[in-house]
This record gives C-alpha cells, structure tokens and sequence, in this order.
C-alpha cells in the first residue's frame, strides 16, 4: 500500500503546488511510482504536469460527488511514473454539494482505496484553505507535509491549521501525522527568513527539513511551460534543491518503503 501524504498550508503562495509538482516528478525520475491528486480547484498540479484542464471529463470533483471510479478520472503523464487524478475549476462546487452528501468527510479517501496498491507514494495537493476539501485530504492521508514560506507572516495561520489537525487525528484519522515542514522561497542573506527558520525548528521540533527551497526564476518559468523543474531546467537551483529534498525524504521513509517493498 502506498503511503499517502497531503502537502497542505491554509496560507496561499506558499509552495504546495511547487512542492507537489517537483517532487512527485523527483521521485517518479528515482524509480517510484507515484500518484498526484489535485484537489485544489485552480488545478495548477494539473496544468503544471502539462495536462490541459480545460479539456477534462473527469476530474477529482467527480471522484468526490459524484462516485466516478478514480480509474476513469486518472491521467499517465509524460513523465516518468508519474500519474495525476487531475482538477479544474468545477472542483470550486464541491464544497457547497459535499454539505448534503453521506461520510462526506471520507469520500477521498473511498476514492482512493483502490489505487493504493498501486504507487508508492499518493501525493495530495490540497487548496489553500481548511474546508471540507482538506478535511477529505487529512482524513485520507497518512502524513502531512507543511511547506511554509521565509517571510514575516510565516507562522500566521499555523496555530488554525494544528487545531484541524488535532481535530482530524481526534475524530477521524488517528494515525495520521506531520511528514515535516519545509522552508520555501528561502534567502540566506536575509536576517528575516533566519529568524522565521529558527521559530519554525522551535515550533516542529525535528521536523523542519535541512533542505530549503531557494527563490529560483527557473523554477517559477516551469510551471507556464506544463513541465516539473528537472525536465524544464536540471542544472537548476531550484530542481538541485527538490533533488535534495527528495533524497531526505527518501532517507526518512525507509520503513514505508520497506512494507511496500514487501507488497
């Protein structure tokens, strides 16, 4: 069974699609097979893996009200053993329609069951906000993956998004917990994203990755030509970065791999 991880923050422009782009492409190239669930109605996971959105019958809104198999909704991309449950903006509806629907809380999840098998990781890549959208993501997910951005209102929001956490893992998913938090958009030669970092290590005890993200042209010029970094520019900062965090990440989940492994 793949291990499943929502990479999630209420705060927008943080870098959860980045994240969720890049190292899904970093470990499908390392020999993984992996699945990308876009559940945030921008679709900006979808367009950025060079799906056109605009050209979908099935999305993860469907996978979500309506019970269409996650098997007719899933995409092969063009990068290696990477697969995306792709969305759109028709996903903006679900949270008005799930209101009326029966276990709405564990409808990703149902989805999702099935295809487990199938990858070793299932990276969700969660809207920017904490409705019933997200609550499917952590009730789904065995971890969560926190990507924060180096700026002053860094840690605003953070307290909200633990407090549905410990609701989520009270309620209805006690497994689930924090995968780590990465630090994005990083620039050394500020004093203000050194202050941010030392908080957040405070805030996550050994949960902050030692890997950052730098702000990298290239990496923000990938998106607009439907390609992860390390198929856009390799000898980039920001795909030698996503590289290295894929390398941590790997170090940190021998043991998921192990079981899966065995499978």
């Amino acid at each position: 069974m793949g291990k499943t991880i929502s990479i999630a923050n209420q705060k927008g422009g943080v870098g959860k699609t980045t994240t969720s782009v890049n190292l899904a492409a970093s470990l499908g190239a390392a020999g993984y097979h992996i699945l990308l669930v876009d559940i945030d109605p921008q679709g900006n996971s979808t367009s950025g893996l060079g799906v056109n959105k605009r050209d979908l019958q099935y999305s993860t809104y469907h996978l979500l009200v309506t019970d269409t198999p996650a098997e007719e909704i899933l995409i092969h991309t063009e990068f290696k053993n990477v697969d995306i449950l792709p969305s759109n903006i028709e996903l903006a509806g679900a949270e008005i329609e799930l209101v009326e629907q029966d276990n709405r809380s564990m409808r990703l999840k149902a989805g999702l069951c099935r295809l487990k098998q199938n990858y070793d990781f299932l990276l969700i890549d969660c809207p920017p906000s904490l409705g019933i959208i997200t609550l499917n993501a952590f009730v789904a997910s065995d971890t969560l993956m926190i990507p924060i951005q180096c700026e002053y209102y860094a840690l605003e929001g953070l307290s909200q998004l633990m407090s549905t956490l410990r609701q989520v893992k009270r309620r209805y998913n006690p497994e689930i917990e924090i995968e780590g938090v990465l630090l994005t958009m990083y620039d050394s030669r500020l004093n203000l994203t050194m202050q941010v970092a030392e908080e957040l290590k405070k805030y996550f005890p050994q949960k902050v990755y030692a890997t950052v993200i730098p702000r990298n042209v290239r990496l923000s010029e990938a998106p607009s030509f439907g390609q992860p970094i390390l198929y856009y520019d390799r000898g980039s900062r920001g795909n030698i970065a996503y590289e290295a965090l894929t390398k941590e990440f790997l170090s940190k989940n021998r043991a998921s791999l192990a079981v899966a492994g065995s499978r």
